[in-house]
This record gives structure tokens, sequence and C-alpha cells, in this order.
């Protein structure tokens, strides 16, 4: 019998670490899902000193890192009671490990910044590696969360299958309503030919992802809008202000696998909210 796949969710000990371990919790919950919680321990990569000090109990680094796989499982025990939550510590590159781990897996969930200190040298490194290389979506959390907001999903001129699948879960788990947007990129200074037949082209996607989605998300209020700006990003940030995620998809595709798009790349770079990378890899599922 096959295992149901898990939501899968780094935690380091920092605040953003525990922000995505408690949102993890509660979408594996809301999805019927085990929740598997890494902390991937980079000590051994610095130095071989990770036993206990000699005459202090319960010390040293590898103790160190237990403690914190054993806060992250308690933080997610906290956030849905009676959840199968899973455990794991391995030592290395955090990103390499989870990119590995997430591979036929519903999600992968993270903060929005690493490790700190002296190692904030790495702070975002994670997120924007696995955006790049996990094999299912990336959910990248931050604190700021709104509870309240839509589910928002920028689709592309492909109509962007994949995020509008991910989109219509969330906003089904949740209950909450979708909005769907699809920028009319218009070039700073450009005067822009064939105006009008640009603009019916971008009802035209926009009206065909309406149509998915209310197959995907038939119980979901939804709305669709047309956003014209010289910048895709920007476009997007704007209307995803009060969002309670915001999904895109990624262009990585072939020798370009490991890349984001320029669009995703800026949208974790610059949003407020917490942000849904949709990827998928050999292995993955569709929601």
């Amino acid at each position: 019998m096959e295992e149901p796949r898990s939501i899968v969710a780094g935690y380091d000990g920092s605040a953003e670490a525990a922000a995505a371990i408690h949102w993890a919790a509660q979408q594996a919950d809301l999805r019927d899902r085990p929740l598997h919680v890494v902390h991937v321990s980079i000590w051994p990569l610095l130095t071989h000193k990770l036993g206990p000090v000699p005459g202090v109990a319960d010390s040293g680094l590898e103790r160190s890192a237990q403690a914190i796989l054993e806060e992250g499982v308690s933080r997610a025990q906290a956030a849905a009671p009676g959840l199968d939550v899973q455990a794991t510590l391995l030592h290395g590159l955090p990103a390499s490990y989870l990119a590995e781990i997430s591979a036929g897996q519903e999600m992968v969930v993270v903060g929005s910044r690493g490790l700190g200190g002296f190692l904030g040298l790495l702070v975002g490194s994670v997120s924007l590696e696995l955006a790049a290389t996990a094999s299912c979506p990336v959910a990248v959390i931050r604190p700021d969360l709104h509870p309240g907001g839509p589910v928002v999903v920028a689709v592309d001129a492909s109509g962007s299958p994949t995020a509008l699948a991910d989109a219509c879960a969330l906003a089904s788990a949740w209950q909450v309503k979708l909005t769907i947007v699809h920028v009319h990129h218009v070039p700073a200074g450009y005067a822009q030919q064939n105006g009008l037949d640009a603009e019916a082209a971008a009802g035209e996607v926009l009206h065909a992802a309406l149509h998915r989605a209310r197959t995907l998300a038939p119980y979901v209020q939804m709305e669709g809008r047309v956003l014209t700006d010289a910048s895709v990003p920007h476009a997007i940030l704007k209307a995803s202000d009060d969002a309670r995620m915001l999904v895109v998809g990624t262009q990585g595709h072939g020798f370009l696998r490991q890349t984001i798009g320029s669009t995703a790349h800026a949208v974790l770079h610059h949003a407020r909210g917490p942000v849904l990378i949709s990827r998928r890899g050999s292995g993955a599922h569709a929601p």
C-alpha cells in the first residue's frame, strides 16, 4: 500500500521557521496528511567537535541539533493536536536535503529567512534554492499572515495550470475567496501596437483560467482581474497586498530546471506575505 504523501517542513529554531511549522501543521491537518519535520544541522561542515562538553550534561552541538528538532515537533503538535508528525535530523546543507526529501511529497514548507546571526550570510538562500530545485510546491512562510485574505494566483499566457491547481486546493481547504490575476504587460514608454488585440488576448487567458478554476474548486468564491503594468512582479505584488497566500508558477525546465524565472524570483524577494511556488518533478502529484 502506498504511503500518503507528506507535507515536509524545515525547522531551524528561528522565529520564521516557527511560523512555517505552525502553518505546515495546520495545512497537513486540513489535508489529512502526515507532517514530516526536518532539521538539517550544518555544524558538521564547520567543526568535528559535536559531542558533549566533558562533565556538562545535555551539552554539545549534536544534542543542540536534536533539541531544535524536538522543539519543531512540539510546535507542530501544539498547532494541530493529534496530527501524525514524523521527525528527521540530518547533517549538511539544508536546501539540498529538503529538495531531495521533497520528491513525491505534497509540499515543502520553510520560513522566509534562515539561520540568522553570523550565519546570516545564508539568509534567504534555503527558500530561494528550494524554489528552484524542489520536486513539489514550495511554501515560503512569513509571520505577517493575513488570515482573512484571499488566495491570489498569478497566471501567465499558458494559464499556469500547476499554479492554478495549487491555488484552488488552498482556497478549497480554507474555504476562502480565490483571486486570479493575469498581467497585461505594457513596457513603460512603449507605444503598443495592436493594443486592442493584446487586451483581448489577456481577457481570454483570464476567462480560460476562471473556467478551469471553477471546475477544480466549484464551491469557492472567485474573481478574475486583468492587470496592466510595465512590471509584471509589481502588478502581482500590488494585487496580493492583503493575500492569505500568493501562488506563482516557475518557468524552470530542461537545462534551466534549476531556475524559477524573474517574476517568481522578484515575488519571493518582495512579497509581504506567504508565497507558494508551484513546482512539479518526477513522481509529483497534482492536488
